[in-house]
Formats: structure tokens, C-alpha cells, sequence
């Protein structure tokens, strides 16, 4: 058999050859010779040398060799030059380098300090490079990447102070990118015919692999992380209590309420994050208390199966613990309050930080703003305080009798129910919610989630939400009451909360096949999850010309 040899490489400037090298002294000078000759020479193997480099700090983010040999000058060069030399940017494949670099710079900023301080401090500092990335001097491609190394470099300590000095401009920018960036994603490429997007970007989104439907899928998955990536990029400047007062502008804390990474990208908190981070502040408080729409997002957000439900709760307790907030804040929540109390890991929380000032209510005449929030205080105290109290007194025979009262009631409710009569049925099971006993859990949880399908009959969204919450909250989070979970998905669907009603369905879902390897997904349970993840999906009815929808124009008031 013939054998060849394999053709030599000529090139004493190669980066791959010199990776090779053995002597390490060697690579290492070699290498930082390539890395400083880069910027300032023409040649097709440059889009190679930075793809494979690219692969590297993906795999090994936390190695400080390559930065240690002037890579960061390297990319930082390479991103300049692409901005201001726009034939060279447009010449074979130039046009991937910028996103290279710039994702390159932040996977090795991503984990180390040391590194990332390294970054800012180099002869060439990245922070100008990027900003010009994140000002879409290129396309929302190579933003998206700067956005995401320029908030890990603001996560540190020794690299914010340079991150800083541009702080004005960063916050002005992202909390565009955060408003805007899903609407231009979708108008300059999802929206786009297939022949017509750029073909650089699709090659970066696919990385070679699979068709169009993956290069949705794709894009739609960056759009999103771009929109998390601004907002974590403002989360680092509000957590030193930065930039507050351009943080916390009405409008945007609107929009930001709102704002999420879907089922698409659920690692990531979105804007309850930054709500949370706001609320540590005392001015962010005050600003976040003033805008109802955010109160009742919150609200909604802690009654339901999203994976950040803990971390609105959360953030509700941080507001309600400020006196100088509190007020309003319970003004909004009205009823929520005493749903919240139900819960039996928080529970306890909400009802001392609530009540700590019963006594003024009662005694001094302090009045809340609304009959709603001074009934839900007077009612969560009857819950939490008075009902136990005189349970305590109750006798076993009057505890015995009452939890026989309940279980016929119950029966009562559910005659009246199947015969058609739902107001009935559910008064009736009000009055076996107000006998039945504290330590009667289960049957308090198949009492309110009937009460919960009466409402839902009725159209009465709030209500169906309000009792199917206080269900699932005794029933707990290790196994939730299916049925509930159905019935405020349902609630949520008739109150037009999508992303609430899709996160109970498919808790409601989960549970069913846990409790049975061989259940299928009900058909209805699919219907509602089909129609909430086109409601969910972050570009729904958006138009490709203007890349607004209906539901864009309605919130801008157009």
C-alpha cells in the first residue's frame, strides 16, 4: 500500500501549528506573537484561527493562558477594526469575527475576577470595543454577544470600576435593547424570508447543523437571551444602587414586569430579577410600590407554578416589610394577601409582616385606602389568629361535630353542583370553609378548589384564582392538588394571564404523569398548552414589516 505524507505547513505564524509545539516556553512566545500580528494582517485563516479559539474558552473558560498572552488586546483590535473598516469586515469571512471576539472576551470574563479584571486593565481594554458592539453598530448578532461579556465583566468587583465609566450610556442602552431587541430580532431575520436573511447569521445560529426550523428555534432562543442579558447588565449597576432613578422610570418597570425568558430560557429570572434587586433598595421600593401594574404582576406571579414564584414572593415581603411602602402595596394586593398566608413554607411570613400593625387598624382607626384591603387584613387575622384561638377553646366533642358538619356539607355542595345549581353549591361550600377545622387540610383543599370550579362557571377569574391558590398552597408544593392546578390555569386563561396559566397546565401535566406512568396529556390539558405557548411566544403576532403586533401597539397606547 502506497502511504503519503502529510503536506507541512509553511506557515511559521500558524496558530495551530504552534499549538502543537512541545517546548512550552516556545508555544507560549509563539502564540503571543500570533496574537499581537492578528489585528494587523490580511489572511482567510484569521475567521478559522477564531472560530477554533472560540472553542476553546467555551470549553475551558477558566485557563489564563490565552489571556495572559495578549488575547483580549487581540479580540479587542479585531473588534475595532471592524467598525471602522467596513471592506475588510465585508471581505470572505470577516463578517464572523466581531462575534467571535466578542463571545471570546466574555467566556473568559465569564468565571475568573482575576481574568476578567485582566480584560479591562490590558494596553487595548475591551470595554470601548464592546460598547461599540452594544450599540448595533454591527447587527443585534454581535450585540447580543457583547451584552452578555460586558455584564459578566460588570459582575466583578476589580472590572465594574471600567465598566462604570461608560454607566450612563450601558443603562441607556440596555434598557432599550431590553424594550426593543425582540421586535428587531423579529423584523431584521425571524420575520424574514429564508432567502433574504443574512446568511452569516443564520451559519452562526445553526453552526452548520439542521434547517430552517432549527435556525428559528435558535434565534428566537438568542433574542431572548439578548433581552436577559440587558437586564442582567442593569441588575449589575442596581445592586450597587446604581443608576436607580434611570432604572426605575414607570414605563420601563411596566415593561420589565413582564419580561421573561420563557420556556425557552428558564435559568434565567428575566425582570422579576431586577424588580427583586430594585426592592433592596429603599428607592427602589418606593418607585416599584408606585406602579400598580407591577404589584399585581408580582401577585400573580407568586399565585402560580412559574419557576420564579418563590423569588416574587420574595420580593412582595421586601416591600411589605417597608413601612413607608406597605400601605400601598396591601392597598393593591387586597385579597392575595390571605391566599399567600395559606402557603405552608411562606405562609407564616406574609401573615407577621401584614398584621404587625393590626392593632392600629383595630384600635387606632388606621383606615387602608380601599374596603377590599381593610376586609382581606380583617380576614387574614381571622385566619391566622382569631380561628386558632378559638379552636384552642373548642372542646373534642364541638371539634368532632363540626368536622362531621363538613363532610356532610361537602356532599351538599357536590349534589347541588352536578344538578346544575352552581351558586348554591357554592355558597354552601363557604359555609363548610368557615366550620371546617384548621387540621382538617385535606378537606379544606377539596373545599376550596370546588369553590374554585363554582367561580370558574360563574366568570369569576379572581375569585377562581384566589381560592384555587389557597387549595394548592395546604395541598403543598411536594404534591400539588391536580385539580386545582387545572382549575387556575383555567382562571388564569379566562383572565387573560397566559404565562400563569401555561406554567399551572403543565404543572397540572407533570403531576398527572407522575402519579400514573401509563396517563396520557389529557386532550384539553394540550388544547390550553398549545393556545398559551402561542400566546407565550416571545414574537407572537408580530409583523415582519413593522415588527410590531397588535398586543406591541396596544401596550405603547398606538
Amino acid at each position: 500500500m502506497l502511504k503519503f505524507d502529510e503536506p507541512q505547513c509553511t506557515n511559521p505564524s500558524c496558530f495551530f501549528c504552534s499549538m502543537k509545539e512541545p517546548n512550552p516556553f516556545r508555544r507560549r512566545s509563539k502564540l503571543a506573537a500570533i496574537f499581537k500580528e492578528i489585528p494587523r494582517t490580511e489572511s482567510k485563516d484569521h475567521v478559522l484561527v477564531l472560530s477554533g479559539l472560540w472553542n476553546i474558552a467555551m470549553s475551558e473558560p477558566d485557563d489564563p493562558e490565552f489571556p495572559s498572552l495578549g488575547l483580549f488586546e487581540c479580540m479587542s483590535e479585531l473588534i475595532q477594526k471592524a467598525i471602522k473598516n467596513t471592506a475588510w469586515l465585508l471581505k470572505d469571512q470577516n463578517i464572523f469575527i466581531p462575534y467571535y471576539a466578542a463571545h471570546i472576551i466574555g467566556s473568559y470574563a465569564m468565571n475568573k475576577e482575576d481574568l476578567a479584571s485582566l480584560a479591562v486593565e490590558s494596553k487595548v481594554s475591551v470595554v470601548p470595543a464592546l460598547l461599540e458592539l452594544l450599540r448595533e453598530r454591527i447587527s443585534w448578532v454581535e450585540q447580543r454577544a457583547a451584552a452578555r461579556a460586558l455584564g459578566h465583566l460588570a459582575s466583578h468587583e476589580k472590572s465594574f470600576g471600567a465598566v462604570s465609566v461608560f454607566e450612563e450610556e450601558i443603562v441607556k442602552l440596555s434598557k432599550e435593547i431590553a424594550r426593543t431587541c425582540l421586535k428587531n430580532v423579529y423584523k431584521s431575520f425571524l420575520g424574514v424570508e429564508d432567502s433574504l436573511r443574512l446568511k452569516y447569521q443564520s451559519d452562526l445560529l445553526t453552526r452548520g447543523l439542521g434547517g430552517l426550523e432549527t435556525e428559528n428555534q435558535k434565534a428566537e432562543e438568542w433574542g431572548i437571551q439578548l433581552q436577559c442579558w440587558s437586564l442582567d447588565l442593569l441588575n449589575c449597576f442596581a445592586s450597587r444602587g446604581r443608576s436607580l432613578d434611570r432604572i426605575c422610570e414607570v414605563g420601563f418597570l411596566k415593561k420589565v414586569s413582564v419580561m421573561w425568558g420563557g420556556l425557552v430560557n428558564r435559568k434565567s429570572p428575566g425582570g422579576i430579577g431586577l424588580i427583586k434587586t430594585l426592592c433592596k433598595t429603599e428607592f427602589g421600593r418606593s418607585r416599584v410600590s408606585e406602579v400598580r401594574e407591577v404589584i399585581e404582576r408580582l401577585c400573580d406571579l407568586s399565585r402560580s407554578s412559574d419557576d420564579w414564584k418563590e423569588m416574587a414572593l420574595d420580593t412582595l415581603l421586601l416591600l411589605l416589610k417597608d413601612s413607608n411602602v406597605r400601605y400601598r402595596v396591601i392597598d393593591v394586593l387586597g385579597h392575595c394577601l390571605v391566599d399567600l398566608a395559606e402557603d405552608v413554607v411562606a405562609g407564616d411570613r406574609v401573615a407577621q409582616v401584614v398584621l404587625q400593625d393590626y392593632h392600629k387598624i383595630k384600635y387606632s382607626g388606621l383606615k387602608m385606602s380601599s374596603e377590599e384591603a381593610q376586609r382581606s387584613i380583617e380576614s387574614l387575622w381571622e385566619v391566622k389568629v382569631e380561628r386558632k384561638k378559638k379552636e384552642k377553646l373548642m372542646s373534642e366533642a364541638e371539634l368532632e361535630e363540626r368536622r362531621k358538619m363538613v363532610k356532610s356539607l361537602k356532599k351538599q355542595g357536590k349534589k347541588k353542583f352536578l344538578m346544575g345549581f352552581v351558586e348554591e353549591a357554592m355558597e354552601i361550600y363557604t359555609v363548610g370553609i368557615d366550620l371546617c377545622p384548621l387540621d382538617m387540610i385535606r378537606d379544606r383543599v377539596v373545599l376550596y378548589s370546588n369553590r374554585a370550579q363554582c367561580c370558574l362557571l360563574l366568570k369569576k377569574a379572581e375569585s377562581a384564582i384566589s381560592d384555587a391558590t389557597r387549595a394548592l398552597c395546604l395541598s403543598g408544593v411536594d404534591d400539588p392538588h391536580g385539580k386545582s392546578l387545572w382549575r387556575r390555569s383555567q382562571a388564569y386563561d379566562l383572565k387573560g394571564s397566559a404565562r400563569e396559566s401555561l406554567m399551572d397546565c403543565l404543572a397540572f401535566v407533570d403531576q398527572r404523569i407522575q402519579h400514573s406512568s401509563t396517563e396520557r396529556v389529557p386532550y384539553y390539558a394540550a388544547q390550553m398548552i398549545r393556545k398559551q405557548m402561542k400566546d407565550t411566544w416571545a414574537f407572537s403576532g408580530f409583523d415582519s414589516k413593522t415588527g410590531e403586533s397588535d398586543g406591541w401597539k396596544r401596550k405603547e397606547g398606538k
